[in-house]
C-alpha cells in the first residue's frame, strides 16, 4: 500500500470520529469514558506513534515491548508515546517526543501522515494515534521503559488471517479482545485495538459510506 493512498484512507475518517467505525476495541470510547466517570476517574490525554518505516519497497510498523517493571502495561507490546504534557505543543508533539525518549527517533526525518479515532484504555487514557512514515532509522531505548523495539510487516496486520479474538474472565464476565501474533510476539489489548482500527481505516471502501 502507497503513502498517498493511507493519507487518502486516514483523511476520511474524520467523519468518522465518535462513532463505531473505527473503534476496534472490547468497548467503544464512548462506554470507556462512562465507566471511568462511574468510577470518578480522570481521562488523560496521550498520543502514540504508528511510525511506518519503508523497508524493500514496503511498510512496517514500530513496535516496542515494556520493561516488566512498569506500573501500567508492565512487559506487555505498545507503540512509543505516552501522556500529554503541559509543554507540548499539541497532541502530535506528544507522540513525537515520546517516541524519541523512548526508541531514540529522529522527528526531523518523520513524516506525520494523519491521526486515527482516539482509544480510551482502560487505565484512563485517551489516546490518539499519530501515524506516520520514516526511512528506516536507528533506534536507541530508553531501558527503564523499553524492553526492546522491533518491527511488523503492515501487510501482516492487513491479513484477516492473522487476526483472532481472544478472551479473559473479569468478576465473572467473559471479555473479548484482538490479538495479532506476530513470531513470537503477543500482540493484544489496547494496541491491537489500535492496530485493528488502523486496518479497518485502510482497507475502508468511501464508496460504501
Amino acid at each position: 500500500m502507497q503513502l498517498e493512498r493511507i493519507r487518502t484512507q486516514i483523511a476520511a475518517t474524520q467523519q468518522w470520529r465518535g462513532t463505531p467505525l473505527g473503534e476496534a476495541g472490547d468497548m467503544s470510547a464512548l462506554e470507556r469514558r462512562q465507566a471511568h466517570a462511574v468510577l470518578g476517574r480522570k481521562i488523560r490525554p496521550a498520543g502514540v506513534l504508528i511510525l511506518l518505516v519503508e523497508r524493500d519497497d514496503a511498510f512496517n510498523v514500530v513496535l516496542t515491548q515494556r520493561t516488566a517493571h512498569l506500573h501500567d502495561h508492565a512487559g506487555q507490546i505498545s507503540f512509543p508515546g505516552g501522556r500529554q504534557d503541559e509543554e507540548d505543543a499539541d497532541i502530535v508533539a506528544t507522540a513525537l517526543r515520546e517516541s524519541t525518549e523512548e526508541i531514540g527517533t529522529d522527528s526531523t526525518r518523520i513524516e506525520v501522515v494523519g491521526t486515527l479515532p482516539n482509544y480510551v484504555t482502560v487505565t484512563a487514557y485517551e489516546v490518539t494515534p499519530v501515524v506516520a512514515a520514516s526511512a528506516p532509522q536507528h533506534y536507541r531505548v530508553d531501558p527503564f521503559e523499553v524492553a526492546d523495539v522491533f518491527e511488523v510487516p503492515l501487510a501482516h496486520l492487513l491479513d484477516e488471517a492473522n487476526w483472532r479474538r481472544d478472551s479473559f474472565m473479569r468478576e465473572g464476565k467473559r471479555r473479548e479482545y484482538w490479538a495479532v501474533p506476530w513470531r513470537e510476539r503477543y500482540i493484544w489489548g489496547a494496541t491491537a485495538g489500535m492496530l485493528r482500527t488502523f486496518r479497518e481505516v485502510l482497507l475502508h471502501e468511501p464508496q460504501n459510506d
